[in-house]
């Protein structure tokens, strides 16, 4: 195990000379493996080691025994040991997660503010080749694509993890070999998480087919990994070639499996498979048009696609500042305003308006759409619900929401991108108020 560990990190240039290491140490056989080899490789490798366990508090008694383990064991092989706790299914609770999910995320927590009050350069996780060949397993019975495929990664930020090329039976011949104990956790021996049912029932399936079924499915990962990454380029490329938006027409005529990890690189999340082909509707499309996802909202305008934040359901009410602007910054825009004396000009402009000041009753704000909302638009001969005239302008139900309405007391007196209402018609030589409506 110590000459196929020291391979490995080497390989895949895991550590920087004279880097500090903090190992992930739970007090199990791989992450105590883990730990030896390291502490035994530390000349070799040029790093320093030291050790850290979260205790999840999920076991009682257990996981306090884990903690008192893994400092006694660190005590004896001279390394500084460091811990934390927390309690894991508050957490779950608090924010609607699995115990699982809850688990990893206050652990990875706790090792990543460990290693920042230590200076440390990485953290290496005790993940082996049996780990990888379950994930892919998992992954594919959740119907991953091929970045799901591709396994565990030897390193993701700096979490590092140096025994992946290493099978648990090389483990515990090596811990037997080294005289080094370990604790068991007993959750391990159910059928209760899905990882256990794979580790109990898939893969002695299949290694009754392979008895190297876990090097093998590491070649895969390894192979499949390499075509994730080639594919995954071509993408980048692409994106970074177009930073002020990705052109429709070349977007929807790439390959399906560059434009999709194009959408998800742009986007900067995993956008799911419907998503994905959402949004390629929308770079198939003409003219300005939106698509709202899940914390995200993609722009076609001129031809480009590009990716902000999440639209707000609506607009908030806003007063209007007259002789100044007013800034809307959920629609995009900033209501300019100034008082002057009307001169008879006729705006072309759908977002230019003159009112008859004294024609104004009260206070003016800036809305969103109401229930009911009717304007009579100037060189209209009809009153019509505001409803009626996003209708006609095809508009979803989320830009309606963000359609900016100004408003005196007795109700619109415009509508931006739609004109200004009869019953505020400026005459010449009078006082009026014009706004203006600037893209932001």
């Amino acid at each position: 195990m110590r000459a196929e560990v020291l391979s490995w990190c080497r390989r895949e240039a895991l550590f920087s000379p004279g880097a500090q290491v903090v190992c992930a140490v739970s007090g199990g056989a791989d992450s105590m493996a883990m730990l030896c080899c390291l502490r035994e490789l530390a000349a070799e490798l040029s790093v320093y080691v030291r050790a850290a366990h979260f205790n999840h508090r999920l076991r009682g008694a257990e996981s306090d025994r884990d903690e008192a383990f893994v400092r006694a064991l660190c005590a004896g092989l001279g390394v500084e040991a460091y811990s934390g706790r927390g309690d894991v299914a508050a957490f779950a609770r608090e924010n609607g997660l699995g115990t699982e999910d809850a688990a990893r995320r206050l652990r990875y927590g706790f090792l990543e503010q460990t290693a920042d009050a230590l200076g440390a350069d990485a953290i290496a996780t005790a993940h082996t080749a049996d780990d990888n060949a379950e994930t892919m397993l998992l992954n594919l019975a959740r119907g991953a694509g091929l970045r799901g495929l591709c396994g565990i990664p030897p390193r993701r930020g700096r979490v590092i993890r140096p025994i992946l090329g290493v099978t648990r039976a090389e483990i515990d011949a090596y811990l037997e070999l080294k005289g080094v104990g370990h604790v068991e956790d007993s959750t391990n021996a159910g059928d209760d998480y899905a990882r256990n049912r794979i580790r109990h029932h898939a893969v002695p399936a299949l290694r009754s087919v392979n008895p190297e079924f876990s090097r093998a499915a590491s070649r895969a990962a390894a192979l499949l990994s390499r075509d994730e990454e080639f594919l995954e380029g071509l993408a980048r490329d692409f994106v970074q070639a177009h930073p002020a938006g990705l052109p429709c027409r070349e977007l929807t005529e790439l390959p399906l499996p560059v434009s999709s990890r194009a959408l998800r690189l742009a986007a900067g999340t995993q956008l799911s498979e419907t998503h994905v082909a959402a949004a390629l509707e929308l770079a198939k499309g003409e003219g300005l048009g939106f698509l709202d996802l899940p914390g995200l909202r993609l722009k076609r305008e001129q031809g480009r696609l590009s990716f902000g934040a999440a639209a707000p359901e609506h607009l908030p009410v806003r007063e209007l500042v007259i002789g100044g602007d007013t800034e809307i910054p959920e629609a995009g825009v900033i209501l300019h305003s100034a008082l002057t004396v009307y001169s008879g000009e006729i705006h072309s402009s759908l977002n230019t308006f003159f009112f008859q000041y004294e024609n104004i009753c009260g206070t003016i704000t800036c809305t969103p759409r109401a229930a009911g909302d009717k304007i009579r638009l100037q060189g209209r001969g009809c009153t019509k619900k505001l409803s009626d005239l996003f209708a006609e302008r095809h508009l979803t139900q989320a830009e309606r929401e963000l359609v900016p309405v100004i408003r005196d007391e007795a109700g619109p007196i415009a509508v931006c991108g739609f004109g200004a209402a009869e019953r505020v018609r400026p005459e010449k030589g009078r006082m009026a108020l014009r706004i203006d409506v600037i893209k932001n």
